[in-house]
């Protein structure tokens, strides 16, 4: 949207929280906004990103989403870059700590997170605002971080999963990690957020930064918590390290193909946390009775596909979906990968070396179980013999699964 939505009160709130997991809380955001009205300034709507790695997925974008619904309505996102945190790294979830990354490696993933946040969000100075933590939390000196660890008991530090589980485990805690949701907190003071938003593992720091900023005589910001995206797997949140993501900057035949390949039990979540569609169109797709469940992903694939490419796209790739796996065919371009020549013996090689050379699986022992299973085709022919050595003439076609095809070139 280029210009903002006009909504009265209340359904601005209503706006802003559907489909929201908890917000803390809607009185205190229907009264900070009617606040910021009459004063006639934007609220200030905090997220903060550790760039811990290069690329944003769906998961991150259910909560850019929101943000970008703050904008619509005229309020200003302010996106924290945690280039100072990620050299610690959030202890959210994980089961032991995190390593520490270099200086250099932050750098380098934050100019990507703000290509592709670009994607979602409004970019137009009046409506964000970026900055980044360092600002603030590289100057502090030792009697600052002093000062800001007196805020908080360990008592309270232990009240999150994440360091209770550990402790009652057994496992290591470091002093570094108890600091970090209170350096998140800080950046809440620093930037005077009204509203801070997160996913569901996000609750306990989003609320110290209630907590300092009250310390410090400032309103307590409100904080909004969004759903945590559950991943192609259909099992465990979205995440790059279980390889169940679909990725920002993804073509948009990835984009598409992935999702198509989700359980159709994740359609509900992902329409609500990942379309602008309207919760009677939702219900319409998801009726079986009124839309076939493969309409209903076909759909769905569409309408992610072109947040983040065009509509053009979008039909390209279903296209290109429905040629490839409804029609038997192939796509129009198929990707060339290439093979080594001293990789051969007597002009062959072993599929499942092949399999696992050209990056389509990660060992020739999980290749082993593709042919066997029988999801492996060479030069159009289904091949169920694991021990096949095959002839790289004429640039065969090698597919692996429903989405891993190439074409295989001998250099």
């Amino acid at each position: 949207m280029n210009q903002n939505v006009v909504m009265d009160l209340d359904a601005q709130v209503e706006f802003l929280l559907s489909d929201v997991d908890h917000v803390y809380s809607a009185i205190e955001l229907k009264d900070r906004i009617k606040a910021a009205a009459v004063a006639r300034r934007p609220l200030r709507v905090k997220l903060g990103m550790d760039p811990t790695a290069p690329d944003l997925h769906l998961g991150h974008a259910v909560v850019l989403r929101k943000l970008r619904q703050f904008q619509d309505l005229g309020h200003k996102a302010v996106l924290i870059i945690g280039d100072f945190t990620a050299m610690i790294g959030d202890p959210t979830g994980k089961a032991k700590t995190r390593p520490v990354l270099s200086a250099r490696q932050v750098d380098e993933n934050s100019r990507t997170y703000l290509q592709q946040a670009g994607k979602i969000l409004d970019t137009s100075a009046d409506k964000l605002e970026i900055r980044r933590n360092s600002e603030w939390l590289s100057k502090m000196n030792f009697g600052d971080a002093l000062r800001l660890a007196q805020q908080m008991t360990v008592a309270r530090m232990l009240e999150r999963d994440t360091f209770s589980d550990r402790y009652k485990a057994g496992e290591a805690i470091y002093i570094h990690e108890f600091l970090y949701p209170l350096m998140q907190g800080w950046d809440s003071v620093m930037v005077e957020a009204d509203v801070e938003l997160g996913g569901t593992d996000q609750t306990f720091n989003n609320l110290v930064g209630r907590d300092l900023q009250c310390g410090q005589g400032k309103a307590p910001q409100i904080v909004i918590i969004m759903e945590i995206l559950v991943g192609t797997d259909g099992r465990q949140k979205m995440s790059k390290s279980l390889n169940n993501y679909i990725g920002l900057a993804d073509s948009a035949v990835d984009q598409f193909g992935k999702v198509m390949s989700i359980p159709d039990a994740l359609m509900g979540q992902w329409f609500r946390l990942c379309t602008p569609l309207q919760s009677n169109r939702i219900a319409s797709l998801l009726d079986a009775g009124i839309t076939h469940p493969r309409e209903a992903k076909d759909i769905l694939g569409r309408v992610i596909v072109e947040q983040f490419h065009s509509a053009e796209a979008a039909e390209a790739a279903a296209e290109d979906f429905r040629r490839r796996f409804t029609d038997g065919g192939l796509p129009v371009e198929v990707e060339v990968r290439t093979i080594a020549s001293a990789m051969l013996q007597n002009g062959k090689i072993g599929l499942l070396t092949l399999i696992k050379e050209i990056g389509f699986t990660n060992s020739t022992s999980e290749a082993r179980r593709m042919v066997e299973s029988g999801a492996v085709s060479f030069g159009g022919q289904k091949i169920s013999d694991p021990r096949i050595h095959v002839s790289l003439n004429d640039d065969p076609v090698l597919q692996v699964g429903k989405r891993r095809v190439c074409r295989i070139r001998v250099v």
